[in-house]
């Protein structure tokens, strides 16, 4: 008897949610368990589709998970800049014999008005930055540390849950997730004087409303660049990941 479909999809994105939620309404059929790495306190779930949180142990961990619960292939649908969990899977696949693919949203793309000036690490972006500047870091809590060899910096912080362990620098935080209003993120950026814009590519609609309201603002945008793609097959539309969920190859 052929083994039952049973999907693993790694997310944390808003797309992986999504398929998700598609993949359940049109083939119930495939069993799809979500996987979430549980960087934030309480994320919004989608309804009726079974959830885990918490990571695997690496690729080994992951293998053995794999095997153990009869899952028959792996979608890779984390953060682009999750370069570790992404590793992870491909060697976890490999060593399951599975298949797998990876879902990659497409990146932000300059456009008139932008002031974009893209860097290639963390470090780069902090240097990039000039004395006494006020740069709103959209960074999140794992990605700020580089920035406390910049004592003249006056940074503002936002972070969807509030810290657990004190800052490492002085910096205004804002709690809460990012509006996907383009006012409602350029009166933030207005009331707390940013000078500049910190992030990262991370594509997708909803965190591109910073994106919009320093271009309204006319604020400098510190981009850091994508990483490299991963190995293996690159699927760069929701149709095509959900395509490849009801038929992986």
């Amino acid at each position: 008897m052929a083994q039952a479909p049973f999907a693993l999809l790694l997310g944390g994105t808003a797309e992986a949610s999504a398929l998700a939620r598609q993949l359940r309404t049109i083939r119930p059929d495939i069993r799809l368990l979500l996987s979430l790495a549980g960087r934030t306190k309480a994320p919004t779930l989608p309804e009726g589709v079974e959830t885990r949180i918490g990571g695997f142990g690496g690729a080994d961990g992951l293998a053995r998970f794999i095997r153990e619960h009869g899952v028959t292939c792996l979608l890779d649908a984390t953060h682009p800049y999750a370069v570790g969990m992404s590793r992870n899977a491909a060697e976890a696949a490999r060593l399951a014999g599975i298949p797998r693919a990876t879902f990659l949203r497409p990146p932000w793309e300059q456009t008139d008005g932008d002031l974009w000036q893209e860097v290639a690490c963390l470090r780069t972006a902090r240097d990039a930055l000039p004395l006494g500047a006020r740069p709103f870091l959209a960074l999140g809590s794992q990605h700020i540390a580089p920035f406390r060899h910049r004592p003249d910096l006056r940074p503002v912080l936002r972070q969807v849950d509030a810290p657990a362990e004190p800052l490492p620098f002085a910096a205004t935080l804002v709690t809460g997730k990012p509006s996907e209003d383009v006012v409602e993120e350029a009166a933030l950026l207005r009331e707390h004087g940013v000078t500049h814009l910190v992030c990262r590519n991370s594509g997708g609609a909803r965190g591109y409303a910073k994106i919009a309201a320093a271009r309204k603002l006319q604020l400098p945008v510190i981009l850091i660049r994508r990483p490299p793609e991963p190995d293996g097959p690159i699927l760069r539309s929701l149709d095509a990941a959900l395509s490849w969920l009801i038929s992986p190859s």
